[in-house]
């Protein structure tokens, strides 16, 4: 999925802002775009007065400078533009929470709040030094979807994400119970019921054996995996289920064995397949085909996720978590914490929406002469 120009080029001004000028080759080469790309969208960010630059570099508008004295106040260096906004942290190359993204900023937008958008890297404590900018900058609201690719980073940020300060809300993240966020408002998808309509609708169609391939490095993908394993055991018709990577890329450590999905179905007897996420499903349904598995003649999918699973051969059928109505949920919570009305600091509020199934061409009833 095409990442959006204006991500894109936040994505630029906060490498140049953090670390002054930068070759445009650079530039290029992290955010994997071309160096066409880069160069129009510095000269678009010039213009606008966001950046300056110069031979064959960006720079930043105000040089950086040391850090002001302890004594001195944010008033003495003046108002920032970004003061009285609401910030909004999602990481970088994410398109399942970009969708997420656009929900929150049209409800923002729609009552006259300025959004301070910040793109957070994949690396450690990216997202805490973001925040800690945007409040010295003076925001007033915080919307934040940590990456947490596994529990250990999750729990590096509980201390510091627990005590920001303002009101904050956690788009599609779940606070764990006890944790130091379990008392922070959030808005997520539901996602033991998203696998649960995915199991359903296999079960009702005739299939018993199942088999989840399903990512590893993030939230939803740690929920999911967790929803499969309790549904399929308690489900009496489904006889065998397991659960593998969907890719070798698609563990946390980014260390993963790479899942032969054919050589799997076969050595299970398994009918049907659930696949997270949608990148992940795409691929997999090609190398079923490349090794003579046809879906959904020989294989039923569902895919998990529903961002471009349509776009498949044959179009995936897929749960499809309602990822803009959580931005905007999400936002809505937090405009009603800020609104200063009756009721805005009132208890902690954990508001889970439901996914739904759309049902294409990968899945079919199981012939009774198969089983």
């Amino acid at each position: 999925m095409r990442e959006p120009a204006e991500l894109r080029r936040q994505r630029i001004l906060s490498v140049v802002e953090s670390r002054g000028a930068v070759r445009i080759t650079v530039l290029a080469a992290e955010l994997d775009v071309s160096v066409v790309t880069v160069r129009r969208d510095v000269e678009e960010l010039t213009r606008s007065g966001r950046l300056r630059r110069g031979h064959g570099v960006a720079r930043p508008v105000r040089d950086p400078v040391a850090p002001a004295p302890a004594d001195r106040t944010l008033r003495d260096r003046g108002p920032s533009p970004d003061a009285g906004a609401v910030a909004l942290v999602v990481p970088e190359r994410h398109s399942y929470l970009y969708e997420t993204l656009h929900g929150a900023r049209s409800a923002l937008e729609e009552s006259g709040i300025r959004i301070a958008l910040h793109i957070a890297p994949p690396s450690p404590g990216a997202e805490r030094a973001l925040v800690e900018r945007a409040l010295a900058d003076g925001v007033r609201g915080l919307l934040i979807a940590p990456r947490w690719p596994g529990l250990h980073a999750e729990e590096r940020d509980h201390g510091w994400l627990a005590d920001v300060g303002v009101p904050t809300v956690l788009m599609e993240r779940r606070p764990r119970p006890g944790s130091p966020l379990h008392a922070l408002d959030s808005v997520c998808s539901d996602h033991w019921y998203g696998t649960h309509l995915a199991v359903e609708h296999l079960v009702a169609l005739g299939h018993r054996r199942i088999v989840l391939a399903a990512r590893d490095d993030s939230p939803t993908a740690r929920s999911v995996r967790a929803a499969f394993a309790g549904i399929a055991a308690a489900r009496p018709e489904v006889t065998d289920w397991t659960v593998v990577l969907s890719s070798p890329l698609a563990a946390a450590d980014g260390r993963g064995a790479a899942v032969d999905l054919a050589a799997l179905l076969r050595e299970r007897a398994a009918t049907a397949a659930v696949l997270h996420g949608d990148v992940d499903a795409l691929m997999l349904v090609q190398r079923l085909a490349e090794n003579g598995v046809e879906v959904p003649r020989d294989c039923s999918v569902v895919a998990y996720d529903d961002g471009v699973a349509a776009l498949g051969s044959p179009p995936l059928t897929a749960v499809a978590p309602p990822k803009t109505e959580i931005g905007r949920a999400a936002a809505e919570l937090l405009l009603h914490r800020l609104s200063g009305a009756v009721g805005a600091g009132g208890p902690v509020r954990r508001t889970e929406l439901l996914p739904t199934l759309e049902v294409r061409g990968s899945t079919r009833a199981l012939e009774p002469a198969t089983e």
